[in-house]
């Protein structure tokens, strides 16, 4: 109603609700965040509302924020669900408000997030790199005295990819898990972008990219006219910051 009434298409739905319990909750358990767009879970798990043990999972379903892209059975009477957002507008919007939760400064990152997305456009890696370093470097250091969300291991990887899924842009994760190994695929226009993600004490070891060329990700997205680059960044526990950023093409 909102759009017909307004003449412009605006995330209404998004805006009519206030997702401030549910971004704290989120938060709170330290969830990871590129698993929103790919998230599996038994029957049990999404019809159970108890307030004072409520999985994210099962919030995130009921409150509309994902959706059912998928069933299959895997024993007698056993069912796994495959979760995800219902649209690009509640991706965008669920995202660019989890970046606050997880420590970014808005309106501050906001043009480092449009730069991001004109680097990516035209190929510009270095330049990427400045804006991924001044996307960290603008969480206060305040904001880690006063919460231990920083200390999981998917932190890094979580405020990366809410960056990039506000922009509305096309991500896919792959093989993502909290565990510290994740798999990223960005696509803009002609290029594909394939992230691995690692997080170390100090010093970067280069095995991000390694894995990526290791494992022959880049094969699933070769195709003529398509521009593949493999960027592995790792990131430091001590400076709380990309330490080591390496690319190649696939």
């Amino acid at each position: 109603m909102l759009l017909f009434q307004k003449r412009k298409f605006r995330p209404y739905w998004f805006e009519t609700g206030t997702p401030t319990f549910l971004v704290e909750h989120l938060a709170t358990h330290e969830f990871f965040t590129p698993d929103l767009a790919h998230l599996q879970s038994g029957e049990a798990l999404l019809s159970r509302f108890d307030v004072d043990d409520l999985a994210p999972e099962a919030l995130l379903w009921q409150a509309g924020y994902l959706t059912l892209h998928g069933v299959r059975e895997v024993g007698d009477g056993r069912w796994v669900y495959t979760l995800g957002y219902p649209n690009r507008e509640v991706e965008t919007s669920l995202n660019e408000t989890l970046v606050t939760a997880y420590g970014g400064r808005e309106p501050l990152v906001f043009n480092v997030r449009t730069s991001l997305m004109e680097a990516l456009q035209v190929g510009d890696t270095s330049h990427f790199r400045e804006l991924v370093h001044a996307l960290f470097a603008s969480i206060p250091h305040d904001w880690y005295r006063k919460n231990t969300l920083a200390q999981f291991e998917g932190f890094y990887a979580s405020v990366f990819y809410s960056h990039l899924a506000a922009l509305g842009m096309d991500t896919r994760v792959e093989d993502a898990t909290n565990k510290g190994r994740i798999d990223l695929a960005l696509r803009v226009g002609s290029r594909v972008y394939l992230f691995e993600f690692r997080v170390v004490e100090q010093v970067p070891d280069g095995g991000a990219l390694a894995q990526l060329q290791a494992k022959g990700y880049a094969d699933k997205y070769r195709e003529p006219g398509i521009i593949i680059t493999l960027v592995g960044i790792e990131f430091s526990r001590e400076s709380r910051n990309v330490v080591g950023f390496e690319v190649a093409t696939g």
